[in-house]
């Protein structure tokens, strides 16, 4: 149960990061000319998207008992990995 629990919170805590760079994207979108906020925007609600997933994710995993969680764990690790890399793609862009 240890290794979930550690699991769950390092996933919350890379969640809140998510959102924290989500938030920075859509001020800089406000900043931004119109052309270029439309890009922002769009990226923005990929990403907004993508967070939602993981989320609803992060609950499965906190209900899954027993040795299921290695499953749910295995799924969430594929899809952390496509958001971090989409956040960090993101922000490299528009940095």
């Amino acid at each position: 149960m240890e290794q979930k629990d550690a699991f769950q919170e390092k996933l919350q805590a890379k969640l809140d990061e998510w959102q924290a760079n989500i938030d920075k994207l859509r001020a800089q979108a406000k900043e931004a000319q119109a052309d270029q906020k439309i890009r922002y925007e769009e990226e923005i609600e990929s990403l907004r998207e993508q967070r939602d997933e993981m989320m609803e994710r992060l609950e499965k995993l906190q209900n899954a008992q027993g040795a299921a969680w290695n499953d749910v764990k295995g799924g969430i690790e594929k899809a952390w990995d496509n958001m971090n890399d989409s956040m960090q793609k993101a922000m490299s862009r528009f940095n």
